[in-house]
């Protein structure tokens, strides 16, 4: 029989395999990229390029290495800034006790929510022309609506228990009150949440990318990469498949990561203890009580 730490390690073990990949290439790619050598036909394989040329006869490889990067980087700096904004907005919302004060801060969030993420970052990359850190600023800011919205749902269970009023009437700080103690009871639901967002961002920001915004045309970008050489997909397909492998790596490993840390922490309980001869189901083991023990005595 499978220990129940087995699994877990296997679970971790799986994440970090799948993310390491993607997320070392990225980080450590252009450490390694060495310099660009000269450019060959488009779409070949072989020539001293083992992952072929692309569209412009450059070497894929040296491309990949060097196009992690920019998508890491935009997708975890959106993430970061997307809740250095919504976390404080969400705990003060939760924990007011002014119902006019929390509608003046979830309204207008309502409105950015009726947009479509894409459609909005569109607009903007149209009136102005976004670098990396634009489009990083723009991602954050469509994430921010979502997840204020998603810490003020967790946080609100929390903020209603009678402790919180307590930790008020002892002159607790507001600050520790929503961080030591409301933040820390909607821990596990706000990192279930951080890992499905990260994976959304890493999203907006590749489509961004493939769409041209933010990105140069020909620059060393792997969602740019999948857009600029699909059309020798199937002349070339390592400058197509390469790029598009690890971006799925990234979001799977990614989720996989978030799954295994929180399914470690909810599942620490041990299995259930049979009852030993002698001890009644009602002394508290949480089995079913049984019969009540208010019966009349026998005469």
């Amino acid at each position: 029989m499978t220990r129940p730490g087995t699994g877990r390690a296997g679970r971790w073990a799986c994440a970090l395999v799948i993310l390491a990949v993607p997320l070392l290439l990225a980080l450590l790619g252009p450490l390694f990229a060495g310099e660009p050598g000269p450019r060959a036909a488009s779409f070949t394989a072989g020539g001293g390029h083992w992952a072929g040329t692309d569209f412009v006869g450059r070497d894929v490889w040296r491309q990949v290495l060097l196009g992690g990067r920019p998508v890491v980087v935009a997708a975890l700096a959106a993430t970061a800034l997307a809740y250095a904004v919504a976390l404080p907005l969400g705990l003060f919302s939760a924990l007011t006790h002014r119902r006019w004060l929390d509608e003046l801060l979830m309204r207008p969030l309502d409105v950015l929510l009726a947009v479509p993420s894409l459609l909005l970052i569109l607009l903007v990359a149209a009136v102005i022309r976004p670098g990396a850190a634009g489009i990083a600023l723009l991602v954050a800011l469509v994430n921010i609506p979502d997840a204020a919205r998603a810490v003020r749902a967790a946080a609100a269970e929390a903020a209603s228990r009678p402790v919180v009023e307590a930790l008020r009437m002892q002159g607790e700080s507001w600050v520790r009150t929503a961080l030591g103690y409301v933040g820390r009871s909607a821990l596990r639901t706000l990192a279930a949440d951080a890992g499905v967002r990260l994976t959304g961002v890493l999203y907006l920001v590749a489509t961004a990318a493939f769409l041209g915004v933010g990105a140069a045309p020909d620059a060393a970008d792997w969602a740019v990469m999948v857009d600029r050489n699909r059309t020798g997909m199937f002349v070339q397909p390592w400058a197509v498949a390469l790029p598009a492998v690890l971006i799925v790596a990234l979001t799977m490993g990614t989720n996989l990561l978030f799954d295994a840390a929180l399914t470690g922490r909810g599942r620490s309980a041990g299995p259930a203890r049979k009852p030993q001869p002698g001890h009644t189901p009602a002394d508290g083991d949480g089995t079913d009580p049984g019969p009540s023990r208010m019966e009349k005595p026998n005469p």
